[in-house]
């Protein structure tokens, strides 16, 4: 058969799966099948029974991603595969997608808690990222597609210091740039326009936050990215680690 992964990434994503404990990894060719079985879910987006048999079972494939979802396996594989970041410039953005009908219904009043809501744009998610200087991603979360970007702000900033932090209006909040400040951080974000001080800011640097726009359209030429199929939160954040891999890999 031929694999859609290239030989030099999958064995970056075989050195990294060969660090983590409590796995199985023995087999090569069978968890290479299983991984490429993910790539092939992730880029077509169709419902798991209509995998393609030379994968394997289907229902052993879903029953593995999920194990490996519920341990964060796929999060893990991208701390490692983060090569050199370039964190003297970082970004953070957001972004909505939409979630088809058979993302609901996981359990009652559980959409908020599995990040699913309704926005402008209908039934969504709202994917938040953080990625470097050169647009590769370094973190994400998930809220409804009707909550605010700067809900989760600090959170993926919390761990920044020393860096410039550029975002764009939705992000002027008093709180957080003060956050910001006392990390020792140059927030370069523009000021909303009922503000009675307009803060300053580099509108050079600014220019730059067009890689994370960017970032997002790579991600959303996954099918299974760009729509939301799954009911569970965490997996559908392992299939973005996972695409976030590749992405640093390439």
């Amino acid at each position: 058969m031929q694999y859609h992964i290239k030989e030099q990434e999958w064995e970056q994503i075989y050195c990294s799966l060969k660090s983590i404990r409590a796995i199985h990894i023995y087999n090569e060719h069978k968890l290479r099948l299983f991984v490429e079985a993910i790539y092939y879910m992730v880029r077509s987006g169709c419902q798991w029974r209509l995998l393609p048999k030379f994968y394997g079972n289907w229902r052993a494939i879903h029953a593995r991603f999920q194990a490996w979802s519920s341990r964060k396996i796929w999060d893990k594989v991208l701390q490692q595969n983060q090569n050199d970041p370039d964190m003297e410039l970082v970004m953070i953005d957001s972004t909505i997608v939409r979630a088809h009908a058979c993302a609901a219904g996981y359990g009652k009043n559980s959409q908020d808690q599995q990040a699913l809501g309704r926005s402008k744009g209908g039934f969504s998610t709202k994917i938040h990222a953080l990625v470097d200087a050169l647009g590769n991603p370094l973190k994400f979360t998930l809220t409804s597609g009707q909550r605010h970007d700067i809900i989760k702000a600090p959170e993926l900033t919390e761990k920044i210091i020393n860096s410039t932090i550029t975002a764009d209006k939705g992000y002027d909040s008093r709180a957080f740039i003060e956050t910001i400040i006392l990390n020792n951080c140059k927030p370069i974000i523009p000021c909303k326009k009922n503000r009675l001080i307009q803060r300053d800011y580099d509108k050079h640097l600014y220019k730059e936050r067009h890689l994370i726009e960017c970032f997002f359209n790579k991600i959303k030429h996954f099918r299974r990215i760009f729509s939301r199929f799954d009911k569970i939160a965490a997996f559908y954040l392992s299939f973005l680690n996972f695409v976030a891999t590749l992405i640093w890999l390439r």
